[in-house]
Formats: C-alpha cells, structure tokens, sequence
C-alpha cells in the first residue's frame, strides 16, 4: 500500500471518529443547555481560539518542524532541549498575553458583544489557554517525528470526556433563567476535557523521553532564534484566521442590533448558525482534511523529483474524491439539513438556512485539499492572501447585508456563503496558473451539476416524507450516485485505479 493512501486512510479514520464524537456533543449540549447558552459559548469561543493564537504565536508548527529535521538527522539527544525552549517561550508569552486578555474581557463582553453575561464563560476559556498551548507543543513534537496516532487518541479522549460531562454533570449544574453561566459550565467542561487529553499527551511524551539515549553531563540550551524564525512569520496568517473568527459574532450581533433584532434573540441565531448548521455541514468534510494533511508531502516529493505525472495523479484524485464528497454533502443537506437539524438538535429557529448554506458548502470541500496543493507547489503565500480576501469579504458583506431591516440574520448567512465562494475560487485561479498540475474550473462543474440535478429530480420522481430521515437521506445520495454514473463522474475504472495507486509504492 502506498504510503500516500495509508496515510491518508489512517489519518480519515481518526478525524471521522473526532468529528463524530465532537457532533455527539454538539447536538447533547444544544438539547440540555438551550439556545442561548449555545449562542454565548459560541461567540466567545472565537475569542478563547484568537487569545490561544496570541500565546502560541505559531511555536507548535515551528516546533514540528525543527523536531523533524533533527529526527531526520538522527540528532534525537537534542529534541528534550528543543521542547524546553518551546516551553520557555510560551511560558514568556503567556505572562504577556494572558493578563491582557483578563483586562481586555470587560471591554469584549458590555461593548462587542454586547452580552455583559458572555465575561465568565470567556474568563473561562482564559484558563483553558495555558492547558491548551502546552497540549499544542506535545502535538507538535509527534507531528514532527511522524506519529499521529498520539494526537488523534488525545483528539478522541477529549471528545469522549465532553460527552460524558455535558450529558451527566452540565445537567445538575444548569441555572434555570441564567444562560450565562449555563455557557460558562459548558466552558468549564471544555477545560476538564482538554486537561484530560493534555495528561494523555503528557503520559505519552514522558513515556517516549525514557527510551531516548542518555546525554552525559548537562545539556546545551537550544537557541529560540530558530525557533522564532519560523514560528513568527508562520504565526501570521494564524493570527488574521482567528482574528476574522474573532470579529465574525462581533460584527453579526452589531449588524442585527443595527437591524432592529434584539441581542439575545441575535445571540440565539449565532448559536445555532456556527453551533448546529455549521459543524453539520462540515461534518463530512473528514475526507478532504485528511486528504489536505497528506498533500503536502506527497505533492512536494513529485515536484521536486519532477514526476509530472504523479504530480497531476494525486492532484486530480484528491480534488476529485473532494468534489464528490460535496456534491453528496450538497445534496443530502439541501434536500433534508432543515429536517436533519430540527431532529438531532431540537432547533426551534434557524434551520431553514440550511438550503442556502449546502450549495455553496459544496467549495468548502475542496478548499482545504486546494490550499495544500498551493504550498506544496510553492503558492503558499498566495493562498495565505486568498483566504485574507475571503475573510475581509466575508465581514464586510456581513455587516452590510446583515445590518437591512429587510435582510438581517439571511444576510449573514449569505455573508458566510459569499466567504466560502470567493476563498474557493481564488484558490482554484491561482491553481490554474500553474500549467503542470493540469486543474480548472471545469473539473468541478459536473459534481457541482450533478448535485443540482439531484436537488431537482429528487423530489419529483420520489416524493420526499414517504420514509423515515435516515432512510430518505440515503435514498437522495443512491439517486446522485445514479446521476454521477449516467454524467461519467463514477466510473468502473474508478475502483482499479484506487486499487493501482494502494499497491504502488
């Protein structure tokens, strides 16, 4: 099997059992907490991400990367000294950082978000930080000496625990009439999971260090500078993703309260857009993740040993499995996501946007594979830009959409489809520049059809209600694999060709 597919396969099967876990207890908090609560976890859980951005400052990537270089040198006695002056820095950056996001959370809470409610759930996250950025530089360690089933069980304790917690302990604390501190229990449960996960990695980490070689005498310290000259300038387009992220729940409360809708009511809807429709929509997208992480490597080795050939191979089916992977989301989602949401979350309101959001999340699945082909083919920073383009567009066409009395919460939905758009498309522009790996627009025009024959057909020759849900869902994606056979998308060669590239090495 090559290790292209393995990778690959090995990586799927652990995202899909993270996703799954994480949308257990996604739909059991949304069922016990109630909308509100969701709504103010999630707008200050950007926030907790963009504070944790701040104290990283990209060290875990550089991390993994001088790990891997000294792993690939055989110099191993140097990786304790390397982890030590990854926890110095970070320790510097939290002293900075960490007391000014406390001074900073009054500010956030009454005036941002307007939800003077919202401060002890991001209190909270406050002290998840630290936890968090230590667990990011053990994850870094074993990305950068090529173990990921570490992380991915560490991914998978930390879920498990959420569910456990949010099902059995969130219930005995809730406060009737107090969805502040409901969200901030629910924050605090995030912190017992991630500690839980982090003592794994630890575990792991200490278990590994004792079968290293011994180094007589002391150590040398390893110089930061290194470190810093890759974490810093890799740092930055961390820093703008989750500062956009940051201002996103911002930006939608003050575009609605501009539109007339109140703050808890406009609280709610965020809650259920980036709470229920959201990770719904993005649950299937453990195929392309997967398929981005093992890209990189994979694309850069046929470029550099330039083997055309390979290149356009891995290239083209990992856009292609993308495609497909989406035009079933697409479907399935347009078609049922009102039905799917109201019945696993118990949403009240909301739901409807899911047929505005599934066809434009068809581009979110190949987005994450596009932007791995662009680094691995040297386009990183141009991809780097195209999703700060996405992300400038997607806030300013929020706010003004949003903030009409005749448009309000359809108008951020349309705002956060309008982002996904133009990030995909730059993407695939950009991509096309480039003759060698032979990709367009036309490669995502017969998936993209195909969905929308689907969406269409689908009602009229087999009328939707006569089943139940699970049923009905996949009666629509057997009725796309037809439409994909009969438009030449799914093709018998498909299975000999996978078979071809798993016995190639």
């Amino acid at each position: 099997m090559s290790s292209f597919i393995r990778g690959t396969v090995v990586l799927m099967v652990a995202v899909f059992l993270s996703k799954l876990l994480g949308f257990v207890y996604r739909i059991q908090f949304m069922r016990i907490a109630g909308e509100e609560a969701v709504g103010i976890y999630m707008t200050a859980y950007p926030a907790f991400i963009f504070f944790l951005s701040l104290v990283q400052l990209g060290v875990p990537i550089a991390l993994a990367k001088v790990i891997a270089e000294l792993d690939a040198k055989g110099q191993t006695t140097k990786l304790p000294a390397v982890m030590k002056t990854s926890y110095f820095i970070t320790i510097l950056t939290s002293l900075v950082f960490i007391p000014a996001c406390i001074l900073f959370v009054p500010f956030l809470s009454e005036t941002l978000l307007e939800n003077a409610s919202s401060a002890t759930t991001l209190y909270v996250g406050i002290a998840i930080v630290p936890i968090a950025a230590i667990g990011g530089l053990i994850r870094g360690y074993f990305q950068g000496i090529a173990r990921i089933e570490e992380t991915a069980w560490s991914q998978i304790i930390e879920q498990f625990f959420r569910i456990i917690l949010i099902t059995w302990l969130l219930p005995s604390l809730l406060i009737s009439d107090n969805a502040g501190m409901s969200a901030a229990y629910a924050m605090g449960i995030t912190l017992l999971a991630e500690m839980l996960s982090v003592l794994y990695l630890l575990y792991k980490y200490y278990q590994r260090k004792k079968r290293m070689p011994k180094v007589q005498g002391k150590q040398p310290r390893y110089p930061m500078e290194p470190l810093l000259a890759i974490a810093l300038p890799s740092s930055g387009s961390r820093l703008f993703g989750t500062f956009t992220w940051f201002l996103e729940p911002i930006i939608f409360l003050r575009a609605l309260s501009m539109a007339g809708v109140t703050a808890v009511a406009a609280t709610s809807l965020y809650g259920v857009i980036s709470g229920v429709l959201i990770p719904l929509l993005l649950f299937p997208s453990f195929i392309p993740y997967a398929l981005s992480v093992v890209l990189v490597p994979a694309v850069s080795g046929a470029a550099a040993s330039q083997n055309i050939g390979k290149l356009q191979e891995r290239i083209h089916l990992s856009l292609r499995l993308s495609a497909l992977t989406g035009a079933f989301a697409a479907a399935v989602f347009f078609v049922h996501g009102q039905a799917l949401a109201e019945k696993l979350f118990h949403v009240t309101s909301g739901a409807s946007y899911m047929t505005l959001l599934a066809p434009v999340f068809f581009f979110y699945y190949i987005q994450s594979p596009l932007y791995s082909i662009l680094q691995a083919t040297g386009d990183a920073k141009a991809g780097m830009m195209n999703s700060v383009y996405g992300g400038i567009a997607k806030l300013g066409v929020m706010f003004i959409l949003a903030s009409q009395p005749g448009l309000q919460e359809t108008g951020a939905v349309l705002a956060i489809g309008f982002g996904v758009l133009i990030t995909s498309f730059l993407h695939i522009a950009t991509l096309r520049k480039n003759k060698a790996t032979a990709t367009g627009f036309t490669m995502f025009a017969m998936p993209y059809a195909s969905f929308v024959m689907t969406a269409i057909a689908r009602p009229i020759f087999i009328p939707i209600g006569d089943f139940g849900l699970l049923m009905e869902c996949a009666i629509t994606s057997l009725f796309l694999l037809v439409v994909l056979i009969l438009t030449g998308q799914v093709k018998k060669g498909d299975l000999f060709q996978f078979k071809k590239l798993m016995k190639t090495h």
